[in-house]
């Protein structure tokens, strides 16, 4: 008998089993992580019943693997196509509280941005956790993606797909790196006129891409500007994403200033919104449209 190695009958009966029943009766954690108000949410078992409450956060817990696990979702959630499908609980305005307990989530998912706390305070008070999403960068959206695939039990895919995202973009920041900068206004909205500041993700799209954002340095993400002030720093060019993907309305208007830069040069241009204002990995995809937009603008420098 090798010294060290013996357990007589009565250690393992007063020692190791008392233990192994310590062990056994403490509830097992699935997941735990950090949502982005730094609060950690843990839970006992992968998410199996999901609320979304924004259109992004439906899309980056699609994106996660947990899309079978989502059971009820936002207003405007329209991507992935099965989301138009499920149950709607609201909009950021206005959430149907009574329509979210009834689906007996064991996990909502909310936008920082966008949701009212103190409705979710009393979802919370109920016993379930609410997970908080605001992400800022790339490197936030691909974080975003792995952290809901540990709390739905979907590791794998999730840091598969975040890593995939990351590498794309990457790709692109290499490419444009060294390309010579063109002067852009990125139109948010029209009344009131509303655009981007360099700290807000289409604007770091657009610095990855090599544009220059002529309202960059305004400490608001989103400031509203005048039409005076987008004149007076005629970019050249002038990005929008329209309220729907085939809406040009908001771009048409500059043509009213033929010596505008951008009017001048025909460099006015439509990005789909869904891929460029949503906080998404589809925004791999159009990063990339921005990128070869911005490509055709300098070539009319």
């Amino acid at each position: 008998m090798i010294p060290g190695f013996f357990l007589s009958k009565t250690f393992c009966r007063w020692v190791v089993l008392p233990v192994l029943g310590l062990l056994l009766a403490v509830p097992a954690v699935a997941g735990c992580a950090l949502d982005d108000r730094g609060e950690t949410i843990c839970l006992d078992q992968p998410a199996e019943r999901i609320i979304s409450l924004s259109p992004g956060a439906t899309e980056l817990l699609f994106s996660a693997g947990a899309g079978d696990q989502v059971v009820g979702v936002s207003a405007w959630s329209d991507y992935p196509p099965e989301a138009t499908e499920l149950p709607q609980v609201g909009n950021s305005d206005r959430l149907d509280l009574e329509a979210i307990v009834a689906l007996e989530p064991d996990l909502v998912v909310a936008w920082v941005d966008g949701n009212s706390g103190s409705q979710l305070t009393k979802i919370e008070a109920l016993g379930v956790p609410v997970f908080w999403l605001e992400p800022r960068t790339f490197e936030d959206i691909a974080s975003a993606v792995e952290r809901l695939a540990v709390l739905s039990g979907n590791e794998t895919a999730g840091a598969n797909r975040a890593a995939d995202f990351l590498e794309g973009i990457g790709q692109l920041r290499d490419r444009y790196q060294e390309a010579r900068p063109v002067r852009v206004f990125y139109q948010v909205w029209h009344e009131p006129l509303m655009t981007i500041n360099d700290e807000e993700l289409i604007g770091r799209a657009i610095d990855l891409c090599g544009g220059s954002n002529v309202f960059g340095h305004l400490p608001r993400l989103v400031p509203r500007v005048s039409e005076e002030a987008v004149l007076e720093a005629n970019p050249d060019a002038v990005l929008s994403g329209g309220e729907d993907s085939d809406d040009r309305r908001w771009l048409e208007q500059w043509r009213q200033y033929p010596d505008l830069a951008a009017v001048s040069r025909g460099n006015l241009y439509l990005i789909p919104p869904s891929l460029i204002q949503r906080p998404t990995l589809r925004m791999l995809e159009g990063t990339k449209q921005l990128c070869l937009t911005l490509e055709q603008a300098r070539a009319r420098l």
